[in-house]
């Protein structure tokens, strides 16, 4: 489980802890000095005695460390991203786990209120249906991390988390493996929210997601969504149509309104379909008004706290309705959303943060936030607000 993207650096992570091997450790003076105080925080906090034996086999792994500290790459456009999140081969690859596990995907399904093909995608995108689980030793890669200092705090607490779950007696230190970031099992969990959320489906007395068998991890996940709000029977997003010369501050995430008053506005499905009903549902133009556009509801809300990108949960979603039989995304994503390279994308984001405004990382990606440093800056200057990106508000920062 994440906060970030499943991006080509994620994907580096996991087979990086996919091929860990004993030449990635090193001695480090430092890290053994660090550990000898994180030991005795542990052991003042409640952790057992024997359970804190596990951190003498703890070491410092470097290539952890640099994956961690290497740049996101920012190349990937988001029609590549989804495309390959429903690839045929993932599509065929899904459909074969449902078929294998249809007696225990209901069963979630009737436990959790969460669709087959939603756990599914996940647990596809997360480890490619548990093909890729990681292998490196979570307690040293969480140390590490730790040690490293950039997230000290958010590290050393994701390891306390980790001895609790060997304390509680759900796994044990040889197989307590994961990612580089020490995400785990079929789904990637974080030791944290498996603490919070990981549940004993198959009742053998151990929250094993690590097993072969992915029984209690599927339904971990399915807990977890559900624990989140998610809305039993309720669509992610469907794509839909805006009618020309449509008001495009209209949009954002944070905008929805009811569908048959978007129907008013001439909003329609991407088939043509008119809407309609009283549900609550938001326009977001991931690249921008030339691309696929999309109404969320507040299941996309929920997918987005698996793993915050907006094209993780598009991703995600995506994948689920095409392993439901739906069909492909309609509109064509644009080579340059908003009708800017690159650079100038990056460029914009620059700038607003210079000035204040939070636009987030300079990734060429202006999503919600950069559309909202938009609105701001739009405010202060007293000019009407849209949060559009545009070659002309570029000119007007420069």
């Amino acid at each position: 489980m994440h906060t970030g993207t499943y991006t080509r650096r994620q994907a580096a992570g996991l087979l990086l802890a996919a091929s860990f091997t004993p030449k990635a450790v090193m001695a480090n003076a430092g890290f053994d000095a660090w550990r000898a105080d994180f030991r005795a925080r542990a052991a003042a906090s409640g952790v057992p005695s024997d359970t804190l034996r596990a951190l003498d086999e703890v070491r410092f792994l470097p290539k952890v460390v640099a994956s961690d500290n290497a740049p996101a790459e920012t190349t990937r456009t988001l029609g590549d991203y989804v495309a390959s999140a429903a690839s045929p081969q993932r599509i065929k690859a899904g459909q074969v786990m449902m078929t294998r596990y249809p007696t225990l995907l209901g069963r979630i399904e009737r436990e959790y209120g969460v669709a087959r093909e939603i756990i599914v995608a996940i647990w596809g995108m997360e480890s490619s249906f548990g093909a890729v689980r990681g292998s490196a030793p979570v307690l040293s890669t969480l140390a590490s991390l730790a040690f490293e200092g950039r997230r000290r705090a958010l590290f050393e607490n994701e390891l306390l988390a980790a001895l609790q779950i060997l304390a509680d007696g759900d796994t044990s230190p040889s197989r307590l493996t994961g990612s580089y970031a020490g995400a785990m099992g079929h789904t990637q969990f974080m030791p944290t929210s498996f603490l919070r959320y990981a549940v004993d489906f198959n009742r053998d007395g151990r929250r094993d997601i690590w097993a072969d068998d992915p029984t209690d991890a599927l339904a971990s996940t399915a807990a977890y969504l559900r624990m989140k709000g998610w809305q039993e029977g309720q669509p992610w997003a469907y794509e839909v149509h805006l009618p020309k010369g449509f008001d495009l501050a209209r949009t954002g995430r944070v905008y929805a309104r009811r569908l048959r008053e978007w129907a008013q506005l001439g909003v329609t499905h991407a088939s043509g379909k008119k809407l309609g009903g009283a549900a609550m549902g938001a326009l977001i133009l991931p690249a921008g008004p030339t691309g696929p556009v999309f109404m969320v509801f507040d299941n996309f809300h929920v997918l987005k706290t698996y793993n915050y990108a907006d094209s993780y949960a598009i991703g995600v979603g995506h994948l689920s309705d095409r392993l439901a039989g739906g069909a492909p995304i309609v509109a064509k994503f644009p080579g340059n959303p908003w009708g800017m390279t690159t650079a100038e994308r990056q460029e914009l984001q620059k700038r607003l943060n210079a000035l204040g405004f939070k636009a987030g990382r300079p990734d060429g990606v202006i999503g919600e936030m950069g559309r909202a440093a938009i609105r701001s800056y739009e405010s202060a200057r007293g000019v009407p607000v849209t949060g559009v990106p545009s070659r002309d508000l570029l000119v007007a920062l420069r």
